[in-house]
């Protein structure tokens, strides 16, 4: 485990990046900042949790230790929007997604501190994984695990459907590979997107280069899926062993060339 991160190694062509389960606030940053950060609404609940059949399967595993009001590790250092014309959220956020601030005095975070200790390091462990796995095998493959609330009105209309699978629409994962996976949730019960409202994130997109044999995948889960949503957040394992058969399928299917 490094210091800004958790990482299990494994052999297989398989990283699993869990980019937003991070569930601490160094206390320096803890003074600035108001009660409603510190409850860390915006988490991805418990997809640790939900993916701990990875322990038993030879897949590497990274998983963000800081919580994303710290850093967003799915956004690039740029400033680029992955969803231009869109609400999308801050690499160092300063609202939740319901647009209550994390800071108090509306204070600016210092962005360049928070990339460099926090960012660069969960990002060169990632580059430095595929490399392995590929050097390894052949090719590689990213899954970015990613979970949110049902509804969330600042970000999209209505209620967002449970599985929703992202390459970028089209450009991080071999089309043979996307197919694949799409009949796996579309023969589901849950309700599906491809390439919906949440296409995937940074790491999705920066990392996918499946002409290079690199092929990378976000799956964002409709949190009702498996946990009571807010004000409870508590975790369901009824809804969890529901759902687990349909990740385990996913992931089974990464790591097959």
């Amino acid at each position: 485990m490094s210091e800004m991160y958790h990482c299990k190694e494994g052999n297989s062509p398989l990283l699993v990046s869990m980019p937003h389960v991070g569930l601490e606030i160094p206390d320096g940053l803890k003074t600035d900042m108001t009660d409603v950060a510190l409850s860390l609404e915006d988490t991805d609940w418990y997809v640790d949790r939900l993916y701990d059949f990875l322990e038993d399967m030879d897949v590497s595993v990274i998983s963000a230790k800081y919580s994303r009001y710290v850093v967003d590790l799915n956004r690039g250092t740029d400033g680029k929007s992955l969803y231009p014309g869109q609400k999308v959220t801050e690499l160092c956020p300063t609202t939740t997604f319901s647009g209550a601030p994390l800071y108090k005095d509306r204070k600016s975070p210092d962005e360049e501190m928070r990339v460099g200790t926090y960012w660069q390091p969960y990002h060169a462990k990632i580059q430095g994984e595929l490399i392995r796995l590929k050097e390894k095998h052949g090719f590689a493959r990213l899954w970015d695990a990613h979970s949110i609330r049902s509804h969330v009105p600042e970000l999209f209309d209505g209620r967002l459907p449970d599985l929703n699978l992202g390459t970028g629409n089209g450009i991080s994962a071999s089309h043979v590979l996307t197919e694949k996976l799409d009949r796996i949730i579309q023969s589901s019960d849950y309700t599906t997107a491809l390439n919906g409202r949440f296409k995937g994130g940074y790491i999705t997109r920066h990392y996918g280069d499946p002409e290079n044999n690199i092929d990378a995948v976000q799956l964002e889960i409709s949190q009702v899926t498996y946990m009571d949503e807010a004000p409870d957040n508590a975790f369901r394992q009824d809804k969890a062993d529901r759902l687990r058969p349909i990740l385990k399928s996913l992931i089974e299917t990464m790591m097959v060339e």
